[in-house]
């Protein structure tokens, strides 16, 4: 009986989408001209600002959150997407490492659309600085790291006691 009742229940949705299609071309035909076209354009710019966002979220490996939108109802009485936005975790890490693959991250969800926005841009190049300032603090720390090996008196620089230590592991 469950089964039965499950495809009852699919065959009233399939039944209640047919009906519901067959109002929607009831209330085109029904529209004027310049409603259709009205229509026609939303619909289009609904596609296109989902589509943008989704390319935010799939681009940017959990970083991201779930794309809002923001919705105009056109002459027909349907809700079409008009803006849309993602947030993005832009926090710095506490290891410059990660940090320069998140700042890499978020660079590729930023310009993830065909046709990124200013705001995306501007997040970009934000993403930008800050994996060039974490690349930098990388050196920084190599550079203090091999002063202090070579004030040591050993005369072995880092990366030569960086290569001992991979031998030996």
């Amino acid at each position: 009986m469950e089964i039965q009742g499950r495809i009852h229940s699919i065959a009233d949705l399939h039944s209640s989408s047919q009906t519901q299609h067959i109002e929607t071309q009831n209330n085109q035909n029904q529209l004027s001209p310049e409603e259709q076209e009205k229509v026609a354009d939303l619909k289009q710019r609904d596609q296109e600002v989902r589509r943008h966002e989704q390319a935010h979220v799939s681009a940017g490996g959990g970083l991201t959150s779930s794309p809002k939108y923001e919705f105009e109802t056109g002459p027909d009485g349907r809700q079409y997407a008009v803006e849309g936005s993602v947030e993005i975790d832009t926090s710095k890490e506490a290891d410059p490492e990660k940090t320069v693959k998140k700042a890499k991250q978020i660079q590729e969800a930023a310009l993830a659309p065909a046709d990124p926005s200013s705001e995306d841009r501007s997040v970009a190049s934000k993403a930008r600085q800050m994996e060039q300032d974490a690349q930098r603090e990388i050196q920084e720390t190599k550079q203090k790291e091999n002063r202090i090996y070579n004030q040591s008196g050993t005369g072995d620089n880092l990366a030569d006691i960086q290569s001992t230590i991979s031998l030996i592991a």
